[in-house]
């Protein structure tokens, strides 16, 4: 429960978490290079990628050179659900009190 706490702890793993919640397949890490209107390096995404990974919250699959990353949708439910949508519900209301 640590890591998936520290894992969701960061707003920039969250949005990665939450755009791979609502993608159809798997992403990978090119894809968040840019978040909203920050580019971020490659480096600093692996990292993220790499806390998300450990905490349990995704799954990395090799494909050729690049690793595809999705949800662990089904592992977490029922023991980690609710906390994980709780905590994502907090990080939208935060972000609409901001707007």
């Amino acid at each position: 429960m640590q890591g998936i706490l520290y894992a969701l702890s960061d707003p920039v793993r969250v949005r990665i978490f939450v755009q791979l919640l609502k993608a159809e397949c798997a992403k990978n890490c090119s894809a968040f290079l840019t978040d909203g209107k920050v580019k971020l390096p490659k480096s600093t995404l692996s990292q993220h990628f790499k806390i998300l990974r450990e905490a349990g919250l995704i799954r990395s699959e090799r494909l050729g050179v690049e690793l595809r990353n999705t949800v662990r949708c089904d592992d977490l439910k029922g023991k980690y659900e609710i906390m994980i949508r709780k905590i994502l519900e907090a990080y939208q209301s935060e972000a609409g009190a901001k707007h």
